[in-house]
């Protein structure tokens, strides 16, 4: 039954990125579709060790992306489509992935040092010895095995939401 639920679960998962794609015309190109920040789309581009910090990127996707060793320090990444990408030593502190959707991602060894990620879905995401302190993860979508993995080390307080690590995971 379980693996009936989470089968229906992928596929209506997978339905919404393709309709939510089409919609901002994403699926018609994996080059870029404009030159600024947050028009562009990299869906199954590499962008791996590019220099992102700062930038408003709201709205992007990154869906099936290389992005290892990239640099979002402070970037803006509201609403974006991470699915099945792999942010493999991403430095995503003090950044803000709000309301993303992150399903399938890998980010191992990524550091989320007062990270906001909020309101999102990171469902089958892998978080492997990545550095969360003072980030905060208030409503977004976990397997229950990541949030055990990532409460044996949770630490810290985000300073925007003065939220602690570990009350936005629902550790005991």
């Amino acid at each position: 039954m379980v693996q009936h639920l989470q089968a229906g679960l992928g596929r209506l998962v997978s339905l919404a990125i393709a309709i939510c794609l089409m919609g901002l015309g994403l699926l018609a190109s994996p080059q870029a579709a404009s030159a600024q920040d947050n028009k562009v789309n990299y869906t199954l581009s590499d962008v791996s060790y590019q220099d992102f910090s700062g930038k408003n990127l709201s709205g992007t996707s990154f869906a099936g992306a290389e992005v290892r060793k990239a640099n979002f320090r402070g970037a803006n990444l509201t609403a974006t489509i991470l699915t099945k990408a792999s942010f493999l030593e991403a430095d995503l502190s003090a950044a803000d992935l709000s309301g993303t959707f992150a399903d399938r991602v890998v980010f191992d060894r990524a550091d989320f040092t007062n990270a906001l990620f909020t309101n999102a879905i990171a469902t089958s995401s892998t978080f492997n010895d990545a550095i969360i302190q003072g980030a905060d993860f208030s409503d977004t979508i976990l397997d229950r095995y990541q949030i055990a993995q990532m409460c044996d080390y949770a630490d810290g307080i985000n300073p925007v939401t003065g939220i602690s690590t570990r009350d936005s995971l629902g550790c005991r």
